[in-house]
Formats: structure tokens, sequence, C-alpha cells
């Protein structure tokens, strides 16, 4: 008999980070678990309903017997809900997903809850230092399942600082799977190639280009938009005018919000000359492939970033990459280490000694680190110690816009035939079992550690003795 889940995060029916990770999880797990969320949004439009999806995610998935339901609710939740869902509803663990500010409700009960069932957190953290004020976090969970490898060593030194010991089954390593049947290097053989080359055509205008340059993030601060248009202007400048002519930077966001700035006066005021196009619209995944695939490189200049979706989906489908070293980037690096001459890439365990490859010094002309060939990293130039009342502490990672646009044109002095080469074993990276960052094996990871941890779960006692 399957077990169900209690999923707690944004309605997987939408289209944010969360929920889109929230929907891969489901769909490649449904043939092992049923699944109940209730998924948040800000005044939710379906809030008050149950929404029985099953039937599509039996189209989808082929599994005839899933069974999915979501809860819309305003917000993630509240402690009367959870307990009325698990009065009415046979609940075999409740897994949470997001930044554990939002979760301090869930943590106050987690007590009564762990009496009965494990609770269970996907958590990712975007920089050093660690964070000992999510302690108390982490702590109140049976599972940390980790999204990147960086926060797989964040959580193994806390608790085994403050628990004195980490058993397997409690923190695993479950990196966000990018689905390899949506996102996928595109060849005249393939049966949407003709719906491509019509996207292409419109998206730009039926001219031919030799280099584009994808970002697609939102306008916000830390994705730093600003620098995104001062590395393509030092690109642009290095170029004869038709060289210029024939080179855009597409960007898939809002080209103004009140969170990030006004990039179109940003761009007319510093330089009206640039080549750039924006699309603004959602748009479903399809396109989205169709956009990584029109692109010779796609960057990110994040100076925090859990994991980056759209750098890791652009090389799914075989498209090289400028990315920062900070975060969950370095996931999809292929960063490998060399040792007694035996090249390995560096994997989960490593991370609880290393940290983070983020220092410059340490790291970037280290000569036991390698990394793939469809990625530029560039090492951040300067980290800054931010914080605020919650978050009193966290490395900012900000890299030279300059040293990012001289990556741009090294790139561009390379053959398209040999960018797209390198993008596609970017995409044999992604596929690797022992890599892990494709949507089959996220779900294969996210079953063993439901599975282990479901098995191995130690109900709390009804109450505890403290010494005072």
């Amino acid at each position: 008999m399957k077990k169900k889940i209690l999923l707690l995060s944004d309605d997987l029916r939408m289209n944010s980070g969360i929920a889109t990770v929230s929907r891969d999880i489901v769909l490649s797990t449904v043939d092992q678990f049923d699944w109940l969320q209730v998924g948040a949004a800000i005044q939710h439009p379906d809030a008050g309903k149950m929404i029985d999806i099953s039937e599509d995610v039996k189209t989808q998935t082929g599994v005839e017997d899933a069974n999915v339901r979501i809860i819309p609710y305003n917000g993630y939740g509240d402690q009367n809900l959870i307990r009325s869902i698990i009065e009415n509803e046979k609940i075999d663990a409740i897994l949470h997903f997001t930044d554990p500010r939002f979760w301090e409700w869930l943590y106050e009960m987690e007590h009564e809850l762990r009496q009965h069932i494990p609770l269970m957190y996907l958590n990712i953290w975007d920089d050093l230092p660690d964070p000992w004020y999510n302690r108390e976090a982490y702590s109140s969970c049976d599972l940390l399942m980790a999204i990147s490898k960086q926060t797989y060593g964040i959580n193994h030194r806390i608790i085994n600082r403050y628990e004195g010991r980490v058993s397997p089954t409690r923190v695993t390593y479950v990196p966000h799977g990018i689905s390899e049947n949506e996102f996928f290097p595109i060849d005249e053989s393939h049966p949407s190639y003709e719906k491509y080359i019509e996207f292409k055509n419109t998206i730009l205008k039926n001219k031919e280009y030799d280099f584009i340059v994808f970002w697609n993030n939102r306008n916000i601060r830390r994705k730093n938009p600003g620098d995104v248009i001062l590395a393509y202007k030092h690109f642009f400048d290095s170029l004869t005018p038709e060289q210029q002519e024939k080179t855009i930077l597409i960007m898939h966001t809002a080209p103004v919000d009140q969170n990030g700035t006004h990039i179109p006066n940003l761009i007319t005021d510093i330089a009206p000359y640039l080549n750039v196009a924006f699309s603004d619209k959602m748009v479903p995944r399809d396109v989205m492939n169709y956009f990584y695939n029109l692109a010779d490189v796609v960057i990110t200049m994040t100076s925090n970033e859990g994991f980056g979706l759209a750098t890791a989906e652009s090389v799914m489908a075989g498209t090289p990459i400028i990315v920062n070293v900070t975060g969950g980037l370095q996931d999809q690096c292929g960063f490998a280490i060399n040792e007694n001459g035996n090249r390995r890439y560096l994997m989960e365990d490593d991370y609880i000694e290393i940290g983070s490859l983020h220092n410059k010094k340490k790291w970037k002309n280290n000569p036991n680190l390698s990394h793939g060939e469809w990625v530029t990293p560039i090492w951040p130039s300067n980290r800054s110690l931010q914080g605020s009342v919650p978050t009193p502490y966290i490395f900012d990672d900000r890299v030279d816009f300059e040293e990012v646009g001289d990556a741009l044109l090294d790139l561009y002095s390379v053959p398209r035939e040999e960018r797209k080469s390198r993008g596609k074993s970017g995409r044999e990276y992604m596929l690797d079992p022992n890599t892990g960052l494709s949507r089959s094996n996220m779900g294969i990871r996210v079953r063993e550690s439901i599975l282990n941890c479901i098995d191995n779960f130690t109900p709390r006692n009804s109450f505890e003795l403290i010494k005072v």
C-alpha cells in the first residue's frame, strides 16, 4: 500500500521555482506515494476548495493509481489546518519546502506531530557562513533533504554539532532534478523542430544572429540585472560594428520591477546602442526549451543563489552557461578534484569539509580543481557579509561584470558547433546517475530518502524531562 505524504509548498500548478520543483517531485514519485498538498499562494483564487488532479497526473505519467489532491490556501498553512488534515486523512509523513522563516508555526508544533509521523524538510541555503540561527528548524525535522551539496554540508555540520551525530537517514542529498524530457537539444530530426524554427523567426524577427546571450531571472536585486547589462556592454564594446549587428541579449524577465530596477531606462541612459530584447510573459516549458536552444550561452550573475533553475535547465537543453561560483550553482559546474592522478567529481560528502568553493584565492587557480567544458565559472571578486533581523548574516557573493564580459568574448570566439558540443556534454553530466541532476534521478533519491525516514522513524515521547 502506498504511503500518503502531506506536501506543504507553493501550489504545484503554478510557476514559481518552489512550485516547479514540487510538481517534478510529485510527478516523479506518484508511483510510490499518494500526495496531498496544501498549495500555497498569495490571495489564492481557489482557496476553500479541494482540487483533485489525479486524472491529469495519470495522463502525464501513465501511473494508473495516481492519487494527487491539492488544498489551495492563502499562505503555507497554519496549525489548525494541519491538525484537521491529520485527523481526516491517514498521513504517513509531512514534507515541507522553502525558507525556514515561513515555518516557525510548524516547528512550534513539531513535538506534537513527531509523536505520530515524521517531519521532513526539502531545504536549501544560499551561502555560508553556516546559519547556526537555523539550528532549531533543522533539529525539528526527522529528515533534511539538501537540494545542493553546499546545503548538505551545512545541514551535516549543524546537526552534528548540536546532536552529536548524523545518521545516514537524517541528512541526504536530493538536488533539483531537471526534466530530461522537457529540456533537451532540438535538431532537424525532432518532431518540434518546425515549431522551434517558427518561434525563432518570431523572436528574432527573421534576423540571423551569430551570438545570442540569454538571461532568465526575476528582476530583483540579488539577480543583479544592472550588472548583466554592464557585462554585456563590456563584451559588446569589444566587437566591431559588423559583429555587434549580429549579437543580441534576450532577457526573460519583467523589464520594470519595484524589487529590482527599471531595465529599459538603465539601457537608455548607459548604453542605448545595445541590442537587447525582452520576453516578459509567462511561457510553458516547451517554449522555455526553445529559448535555451536558441541561445549560444545562458548567464547568471546572482549574488545569492540556492540552486539556479534557469542555468540548470539550460545545461539539460545542451546550452553552455556562465555562472557565479556560489550556492547551488556549483553543482551545475561539474567541479572535479584531482587526487594522486585520479580525477573525480566533488560529491556531497566533500562539502562537509569544503563548505563552498566561492573563495577565489583558494580555488580559482587551484591546479587540483577542474570543471566541465560546458561552463565558464566566474569566482566572486567580492564577498560581503550582509544580514537582517531574521537572517543575521549571509555572504553576498558578487562577480566582476568585466570578467563576465570577457568570458562572453572568449565563448564568442569559439565556433558555434563547438559551443553546441560543449553544451551536449553538459547534458550528459546532468543525466549521469552519480551527479543526479535529472528529474528521474531526483525521484529515485526522494523515494529512498522518504522511505528510509519512515522505516527508521522513532516517535517522540509525549513529554520530555529537561535538566535545568
